[in-house]
């Protein structure tokens, strides 16, 4: 098992003030007065979403949506499962798909198709994390919080075998 004290990488002043400025980014990326609706990915997406929502200053609506790729590891299987399926439809609205970290890409490829398929008005992806050199396959993410280098990180909704979500920071586990 890892260390029980993960090494800070991104401190939660860092964190809040990114979120503060995707929250503006995105904002501004739509017409003044049309809602989006941001769907979260769980269970580690929840955090972040809960501190963008509160940043952003239009109407915003939510949902989830809960897929897994990791099992217990700290290594993707490559193969996504949709867990838990959105209450609404997308049909026509401004979605968000809001992701912790986007790492291989197959989670986010999965997602993007299934939703597209949904018909709404525009689909984007945000993520607090973005880990470029593990990607399998190419996925646009619009709105990136932090690109970080190849390295198992915990905190901030994120987990390893259901543990550390309660950080208010995102550490790396000494291996």
């Amino acid at each position: 098992m890892p260390d029980s004290s993960p090494t800070v990488l991104l401190s939660t002043a860092d964190i809040q003030a990114r979120i503060a400025a995707l929250a503006a980014e995105i904002s501004a990326g739509y017409p003044a007065g049309e809602d989006l609706h941001l769907v979260a990915i769980l269970k580690g997406a929840f955090l972040f979403l809960g501190d963008l929502i509160r940043a952003m200053d239009r109407p915003v609506t939510i949902d989830f949506m809960a897929v897994s790729s990791y099992a217990k590891g700290t290594t993707s299987s490559g193969e996504v499962r949709m867990i838990k399926d959105l209450d609404s439809g997308l049909e026509g609205r401004n979605v968000i798909i809001v992701e912790d970290i986007v790492d291989t890409g197959l989670t986010l490829a999965y997602l993007q198709e299934i939703l597209h398929a949904r018909s709404p008005k525009t689909l984007r992806t945000a993520c607090l994390l973005s880990k470029p050199s593990r990607r399998k396959v190419e996925v646009k993410v619009e709105y990136v919080g932090f690109t970080i280098e190849d390295r198992f990180v915990v905190g901030y909704g994120l987990d390893y075998a259901e543990r550390y979500r309660n950080l208010p920071y995102i550490g790396v586990l000494n291996e």
